[in-house]
């Protein structure tokens, strides 16, 4: 039987996993190499991440609007679950953030003064504050970031207009149309082609708040079903890694990150199945790297893996040497901004 509540009981397990796919899949490899395809495949650590955040929202949603028991009490009203819902997800990105952008922005800046990055005063404030050079030149060093943050804006709209008229649940498939639009249709390609990693992940996170519905629900699927899922998930492994034995270059990326989408749902119940049956310390282990996975992915690329990688140590020992290296950084780096956030001034502030 596939129990949809397994993806919120293993909810930090899952987080874990998704931060050690986007590590090896950030870590060089020459496209020569056997395993270079399954590498590229480390990508939908992205999407995992994008899923699970969209579920773990329409908790926090749903109970600001019904109460924690969903019983109406303790119920807000709208403006005030969205003022609760923004303070809580930015309380929790933009601390961390503004640490390590300022680092790498001001960094950059100094080292190279009207750079790609920030060329002047003003792009580098807003780098700083909320990766401006992303939406504007395609900056990838931070990207998840900035999109986590735009998709947190749009969230509370869309999640109160499918609790109150479901039917509108279906909008993802729009959001999929939209990625194609934003590939093919040249007007718009023209625009904001450059953010095509951007809108090709807007399907998946918003199927993760509808997912969140099945979750809180405790749905569950017919015990023969979970052959249905190992199918898919097959497919779309087989077309993925198809596609990059083809040649990276040789289709529009865009065509891969919409499979992404059937691979991550079905690779997600399939973790969890392994993750229940896996030795508690080694779930214990993916759930530190779970919660501490925003500050890992912050770190691990610019300030670990770039000034390992002048070593050519090979891609096995650079990827063990970036999570042993970015790990305690990371969990230091999150200690001490839980310390100072928990501090009696920033209580008072708040």
């Amino acid at each position: 039987m596939v129990k949809f509540e397994d993806l919120s009981k293993y909810r930090g397990e899952l987080m874990g996993l998704a931060i050690l796919f986007v590590i090896l899949f950030h870590i060089g490899m020459p496209q020569s190499n056997f395993f270079y395809p399954l590498r590229r495949l480390g990508n939908i650590g992205v999407d995992m991440f994008l899923f699970v955040s969209g579920m773990g929202l329409w908790f926090s949603w749903t109970r600001s609007r019904l109460g924690k028991k969903l019983d109406g009490n303790g119920a807000m009203g709208i403006r005030q679950a969205t003022i609760r819902f923004f303070k809580h997800r930015y309380k929790r990105i933009y601390p961390v953030w503004i640490i390590v952008a300022s680092v790498f922005y001001i960094g950059k800046y100094v080292e190279a003064p009207g750079s790609g990055y920030s060329p002047d005063i003003p792009n580098l404030i807003a780098n700083v504050l909320f990766n401006w050079s992303f939406w504007r030149i395609d900056d990838l060093t931070f990207w998840y970031v900035p999109a986590t943050m735009m998709l947190y804006i749009f969230a509370p709209g869309y999640m109160e207009l499918v609790r109150e008229r479901p039917s509108y649940r279906w909008l993802p498939v729009a959001f999929i149309i939209l990625a194609a639009m934003v590939r093919y249709v040249p007007l718009i390609h023209n625009s904001v082609g450059h953010l095509e990693i951007f809108f090709s992940r807007i399907p998946i996170f918003f199927i993760g708040i509808n997912a969140g519905k099945w979750v809180m629900e405790k749905r569950t699927l017919e015990k023969g079903s979970i052959w249905m899922i190992v199918i898919i998930f097959a497919m779309s492994l087989w077309l993925c890694l198809q596609l990059e034995y083809i040649g990276h270059r040789r289709f529009p990326l865009f065509m891969e990150r919409i499979v992404y989408i059937p691979l991550t749902v079905t690779a997600l119940l399939l973790e969890c199945k392994l993750i229940a049956v896996m030795p508690k310390n080694i779930n214990r282990v993916l759930t530190m790297l779970g919660t501490i996975s925003l500050e890992i992915y912050l770190i691990h690329i610019q300030f670990v893996m770039l000034p390992l990688q002048q070593y050519k140590l090979g891609y096995c020992v650079t990827a063990l040497l970036v999570i042993v290296i970015s790990t305690p950084v990371a969990y230091l780096l999150h200690w001490i901004i839980e310390k100072v956030m928990g501090c009696r001034v920033f209580r008072i502030l708040q």
